[in-house]
């Protein structure tokens, strides 16, 4: 998978490009930063993390060989080198090189291979790029006069060349910025129809937009899996989506804790008194009514 093309992917939909910043706030809110891993640290590995699914640190040791700090390397620009080891790509076309003890890899495991870590919304991406597409659509739609195009059809000899040009001229000053604008024609002596205005496509009557915008954003969340409280999605019901308290507590336990649990191997390396440490939950106590 490109780097830079899941990058980009972030700005193709508004749920895709804000859930990652949620679940590595999430992430953060469990978190307890030591002096071997800052809380910026953490946050913007936990962010690459979201969106690669892998981060990448730099061991910074002592003369004594004992790692004192994690340091945060972009994931965009790491690579993995043939034989061992890792590469830094840089903006300038030079590159960093690192041997295999200098850098700590936190990976979401790939089922095809086992050089690099891959995030799990891959599965919707199809919906991510068909909701995109729906959107842009939808503003050329506007951004044209409110039509997806037209025949303008003539079959009147009366119509000079000069009248011609005119008409494209307006017709083309017509579009984007300035459009819904009218035409006067006077044609001496023309034919009934001799110009006619042909749809290409009635869009307005066969509008499925807001179909497609819900079913990819329902994808989209799914491939994340994003309760849909917790992506900012309006309910359609009266009843709502529930105890928004039980739905974050549940989905903190499910799906941030394991991932908290990932960055654990920071501490293989850290030394004792620099290692990070994450929150401690407490299960609900349930209480029991007596009854005589």
């Amino acid at each position: 998978m490109s780097r830079q093309g899941l990058a980009k992917l972030l700005r193709a939909n508004a749920h895709h490009g804000a859930i990652p910043g949620f679940k590595r706030n999430l992430l953060l809110r469990e978190f307890i930063a030591s002096e071997g891993c800052s809380i910026q640290t953490m946050s913007r590995a936990g962010l690459d993390f979201m969106v690669f699914g892998e981060s990448y640190f730099l061991r910074n040791r002592n003369a004594f060989g004992q790692v004192l700090e994690m340091e945060h390397l972009p994931t965009i620009n790491m690579r993995v080198r043939v034989g061992g080891g890792y590469v830094m790509l840089l903006p300038d076309g030079k590159e960093v090189e690192f041997e295999e003890h200098e850098v700590e890899h936190v990976m979401n495991y790939d089922v095809e291979q086992n050089i690099y870590g891959v995030p799990d919304y891959l599965g919707g991406m199809q919906a991510l790029l068909l909701n995109e597409a729906a959107t842009l659509f939808r503003r050329r739609y506007y951004s044209n006069g409110a039509h997806a195009g037209y025949i303008f059809y003539t079959n009147d000899p009366n119509l000079s060349e000069d009248d011609e040009r005119a008409l494209q001229e307006q017709m083309s000053a017509s579009k984007g910025v300035g459009n819904f604008r009218s035409m006067f024609v006077n044609i001496p002596g023309g034919a009934e129809k001799a110009i006619q205005i042909i749809p290409v496509g009635d869009f307005q009557a066969k509008d499925e937009l807001e179909k497609v915008k819900n079913i990819t954003r329902n994808d989209v969340i799914a491939a994340w899996r994003m309760n849909p409280a917790l992506a900012g999605i309006i309910p359609e019901n009266s009843a709502g989506f529930g105890d928004i308290e039980k739905i974050d507590r549940v989905y903190t336990s499910n799906e941030i804790l394991p991932i908290c649990q990932l960055f654990n191997q920071l501490n293989d390396s850290l030394r004792e008194d620099r290692r990070i440490n994450w929150k401690e939950h407490k299960q609900p106590v349930e209480t029991a009514t007596a009854t005589d």
